[in-house]
């Protein structure tokens, strides 16, 4: 049943992606995504039902405003698939569970995060806290033990030490995400973190090989990073945790 569930679910999670589109573009710029239409940020048009079609009203309108023809940004039909195949992923992992409803909620700050990040460099508290508590309760609930919570003050902590040796490579809004980070995956958080710092290097490496000194100048948004090793973690995280200790005894 479980497939079934999951596949199913794959609509819903793509007009939820439509939503979390709204806060990944209005939480920046300090804009209400609760008690407002959705609308042309452009323009200020009010958009119709039939604009507002996840996907399908993307592709009709060739990514462009109806009224004044501004681009549509990319960004909104990539967090609609990407919260789609996530939400469709936690069903099929977890089941119809306590955990599919932490996991979906990781999931859906993470993919926020990841756009603000990725456009304005910014990692917004009115996301990553709310869905920090969340989180903690839904696993806390669904399974009561201290790791939850030693995992996300763990994992913040290790970044607030980086952050604080190396001020301009890692933010405080990094530190806040590892709280997310470790009360969703518990003991995983280490995979997710090895993951991000890994991924990470790979463009640290081409911009030193380019700029050499000058590369320093250059500022990595380190979130989507993060974002990348919770997903990996987050469905596969115990299987390498588990190979990697295998690999050391």
């Amino acid at each position: 049943m479980a497939p079934a569930f999951a596949l199913i679910s794959l609509v819903p999670g793509l007009a939820f992606g439509s939503f979390l589109g709204v806060v990944a573009a209005r939480v920046p710029l300090r804009r209400s995504f609760v008690n407002s239409r959705s609308e042309c940020l452009a323009c200020g048009a009010t958009l119709a039902w039939y604009d507002n079609v996840p996907l399908v009203s993307y592709a009709l309108l060739r990514g462009r405003c109806r009224r004044c023809r501004t681009t549509i940004p990319f960004r909104e039909p990539a967090v609609e698939i990407a919260t789609g195949l996530l939400f469709a992923g936690c069903v099929l992992a977890f089941g119809l569970t306590v955990e599919a409803l932490a996991a979906a909620v990781f999931a859906a700050a993470l993919i926020v995060v990841t756009a603000t990040d990725l456009e304005r460099r910014i990692v917004p508290n009115r996301v990553v806290l709310p869905a920090f508590v969340a989180v903690l309760a839904l696993r806390t609930i669904d399974t009561p033990s201290p790791e939850w919570a030693l995992a996300a003050f763990g994992a913040a902590g290790f970044l607030l030490l980086a952050a604080l040796a190396y001020p301009g490579g890692m933010g405080m809004g990094d530190v806040k995400l590892a709280l997310l980070l470790g009360a969703m995956l518990g003991r995983t958080v280490s995979v997710a973190l090895m993951l991000a710092i890994f991924l990470a290097f790979v463009p640290s490496l081409v911009l030193l090989a380019r700029h050499r000194s000058a590369a320093r100048k250059y500022a990595i948004p380190f979130a989507p990073f993060l974002a990348a090793g919770g997903i990996v973690a987050l469905f596969a995280g115990v299987g390498l945790l588990d190979a990697y200790l295998g690999a050391m005894t």
